[in-house]
């Protein structure tokens, strides 16, 4: 006996010593937000204050000073977010992950981002406040990776760290601009339909783009004063968050109840751990902004102080076009032009590849862009494709404007910085003190000859199909202070341009109609109102579907079970609740009527329909044409199906499945049961202990697809319905109460595992919570965590 309980008391020594030693090493990964740490290159001390939820309040002599605060105060929360997205654009995750991402690195490296941050880089005016400033932050983030602790991400994967450059800055403008981008999913999509099933399926599908639309009216008043598959799977695979989509409306004075601007903004952003934006608040004797800033990006790209506020949704407008090059057959580094036969660029590149040996490749450019065949090793297209991008094709100003933005001193001089956004395309919502509210479709738009659509490839070597003009800024859809006295954004279709609606990729019309619809029925909004609207889950047009639907439906072919169903889907007024029965039946038969509808014909290439714009925006349409190509399944001989049959056909494999997944009672197929968000870190992606570890979540939500609350999930044959995308943040600036503004992150504000902020915000989100965003000193300074970073001498 003795013996044994000397081994046991061994091994609870041997437990405790883990513990222990656990527990310091937690100890020395957490972020420090108290104390005192010596930096260089700082004029004076500068104080930073941690709010409750781990918000910087960086108090500083000089902007200089603050940015330097910012960027090693911003590193030692999300340096490992910082790496990963500086290597997207670069084609740098295989160096960390391995051959899996292989052909993500090599998509990304060809697309011309790093070319194009070169040769803005070399023209920047290094005497810029904009340039210097950066320069500040950089120097933060660098001094942080000398001095500060080494995240466990980098530890786990055996990262190098390296300093990073003004390059990084640029890249991740780069990846910015290309997520928004969905031209790249859906132009291969109509060609393809068009080239191979004819242009009477195709015409059905692109003459949505004038019906069931909410527009967004331009109008301009008195300022007061002062390669679609292949691509897809890249995007998907990639390991940060992409940028889907966005709601924001601002209120002018006349809809409030305490007479003044009320702004609101969530932009849609994919889920990820850590979440998108870092907080912050910077304040100096003669600037202040309470920013969300994108890891690398020195100046935030949603923002507020007590004077102004301001903040972004995706245009969505069409900045990225495809070419069809026509190669010499004598020599393919050669192709036609209007003016005879051109050479390609020709770029090597070369990438690592952890435990592999380095692959390198060649990229070709044509004068349109990049040969996607050379970058998309499974391109089924034996022609020569160029990619088309505004991006990279044209003058990058983007680090003028995001500093512009946030320092702008009225709303003349906050356009003036918008006018210069170029790519990607922007819906910029804007509200201030004096009572001034706008909206601003903020890209560089331009024109084909007539008649041309964009939507499909277009032919190269004429010169013909080229763009024949760029628009002057004041032409682009906009709205100064408008008589409904609110501007909104959903990413919907803009008000027209020269006459006629500009060609885009716009969401659907339900969450702008929705908006619109909350808005117009009262003028006493309060900063709660606003709050609650954002959490809001009711669509503006699903239970009118449903109803549809149900119209086409041959009920003498129902059971009794299948009858009561579909009476719970008529009574279903659309709202996504928790115990919604209608949601899940509604969900259910809406991907059995895409398949019965399109995939006899779309083949392999349904999957890149379903969950896409041109679905969204088609399915209204669809329902109700009595006569359609689409009706039809091509794959049973000697049948010519309508649309009750398919409809009909589709509601009872809905029913047999969700009898099958949830069980003979309906009244118990409730949503929560099917739908659920986790925010996955990359590493947590492998599952097991990893995930439970890193990730945050999985949690029970409300919302669905194009709500106001967008939970973005995918329709797909499992009827389990995983959120991939939502609110990135909700804020609520009142400017009759600014120093209580509201906000809220999806996860929390760190992106360090063992520090108290990284997921604190989580539970709150789920549950539509807010918390304060502090501008008042006292406030502020009631802190207990307070860093002071003291000028260190050289």
């Amino acid at each position: 006996m003795k013996i044994i309980k000397k081994i046991l008391i061994f091994l609870l020594l041997i437990a405790v010593l883990i513990f222990v030693a656990g527990w310091f090493y937690a100890k020395t990964l957490q972020p420090v937000y108290a104390g005192e740490i010596e930096i260089k290159n700082i004029s004076e001390d500068v104080t930073i204050h941690f709010d409750d939820i781990g918000v910087p309040h960086i108090n500083a002599k000089n902007q200089k000073d603050a940015y330097v605060a910012l960027g090693y105060v911003h590193a030692q929360d999300r340096l490992w977010q910082m790496e990963l997205i500086r290597r997207i654009a670069a084609g740098r995750l295989s160096e960390i992950f391995g051959k899996e991402l292989l052909k993500t690195d090599v998509f990304f490296a060809g697309l011309g981002i790093e070319e194009a941050a070169a040769e803005t880089i070399a023209t920047l005016d290094k005497n810029s406040e904009a340039y210097v400033l950066t320069q500040s932050y950089l120097n933060g983030i660098n001094q942080y990776i000398t001095e500060g602790k080494t995240p466990l991400e980098f530890t786990l994967l055996g990262i190098e760290k390296e300093n990073y450059t003004t390059k990084d800055v640029y890249n991740v403008f780069g990846y910015m601009a290309f997520s928004f981008a969905v031209a790249h999913k859906t132009d291969p999509l109509l060609t393809e339909i068009k080239e191979k099933l004819g242009t009477t399926y195709f015409n059905e599908l692109v003459q949505i783009n004038t019906e069931n639309l909410t527009i967004n009216k331009t109008e301009v008043s008195e300022i007061k004063e002062n390669m679609s598959v292949a691509v897809n799977k890249i995007m998907s695979s990639l390991p940060v968050a992409t940028f889907i989509g966005s709601n924001s409306w601002v209120l002018g004075p006349e809809k409030t109840k305490n007479g003044k601007v009320i702004f609101a903004n969530d932009p849609h952003i994919g889920y990820s751990q850590p979440s998108v934006w870092y907080q912050n608040h910077i304040k100096t004797p003669n600037f202040e902004v309470y920013g969300f800033n994108i890891a690398l990006m020195p100046f935030p790209l949603l923002g507020h102080n007590k004077q102004y506020a301001y903040g972004l949704t995706m245009l969505a407008n069409d900045d990225l076009n495809f070419y069809v090059e026509e190669n010499n057959p004598n020599n393919t580094n050669e192709y036609l032009t209007a003016e005879g036969y051109k050479n390609y660029k020709i770029i090597d590149k070369t990438i690592s590849v952890k435990d592999e040996k380095d692959t390198t490749f060649q990229v070709k450019v044509s004068r349109h862009g990049p040969i996607m065949n050379g970058i998309i090793s499974h391109l089924e297209d034996d022609r020569p494709i160029a990619m088309n991008w505004i991006y990279t094709q044209l003058k990058n100003e983007q680090l003028d404007v995001s500093y512009e933005m946030s320092h702008a001193k009225s709303l003349v001089t906050f356009k003036n910085a918008v006018s210069k956004i170029h790519a990607p395309g922007l819906n910029v919502m804007y509200g201030d003190a004096k009572g001034n509210i706008a909206w601003f479709a903020s890209a560089k738009l331009y024109q084909l000859r007539d008649s041309l659509s964009s939507k499909t490839y277009l032919n190269g070597a004429s010169g013909k199909d080229d763009i024949v003009e760029f628009l002057p800024f004041s032409e682009n859809p906009q709205a100064i202070n408008p008589s409904t006295n609110y501007v909104y954004s959903a990413n919907n279709q803009p008000d027209s341009v020269r006459g006629k609606l500009y060609s885009g990729y716009y969401q659907p019309q339900d969450r702008a109609k929705r908006i619109t619809e909350l808005l117009q029925v009262k003028n006493d909004f309060t900063k709660n109102d606003v709050a609650d609207m954002l959490y809001d889950v009711k669509s503006s047009t699903a239970s009118k579907i449903a109803n549809d639907f149900m119209k086409n439906i041959n009920q003498s072919k129902l059971s009794a079970s299948e009858k009561k169903a579909i009476s719970i889907l008529g009574n279903w007024d659309g709202n996504y609740l928790k115990n919604s029965v209608g949601a899940t039946i509604y969900n259910r038969f809406l991907y059995e009527f895409l398949v019965a509808t399109y995939k006899d014909e779309l083949g392999n290439s349904f999957n890149l329909f379903m969950n896409s714009q041109l679905q969204d925006q088609v399915l209204p349409l669809q329902i109700n044409k009595a006569q359609s190509v689409w009706w039809d399944n091509i794959k049973t001989k000697d049948v010519v199906e309508n649309r009750q049959e398919i409809i009909t056909s589709s509601y009872k494999k809905a029913f047999s499945f969700l009898e099958n997944q949830l069980g003979t009672n309906v009244e118990d197929w409730h949503w929560n049961r099917v739908i659920s968000v986790e925010h996955e870190h990359a590493i947590g992606k492998a599952g097991g202990i990893l995930r439970k570890f890193f990730n945050v979540g999985p949690f029970e939500t409300i919302g669905g697809n194009e709500v106001i609350n967008n939970q973005i999930f995918n329709l797909d044959s499992t009827g389990v319905y995983k959120i991939t995308a939502g609110p990135s943040t909700r804020r609520v600036i009142d400017f009759s109460d600014v120093e209580n503004s509201l906000s809220i992150l999806p996860t929390g504000q760190s992106g360090r595992v063992f520090s108290e902020h990284y997921k604190d915000q989580a539970e709150k989100y789920v549950k539509g919570e807010f918390v304060k965003m502090y501008l008042n000193d006292s406030d502020i300074e009631k802190s207990e965590n307070i860093l002071v970073l003291k000028s260190k001498k050289e």
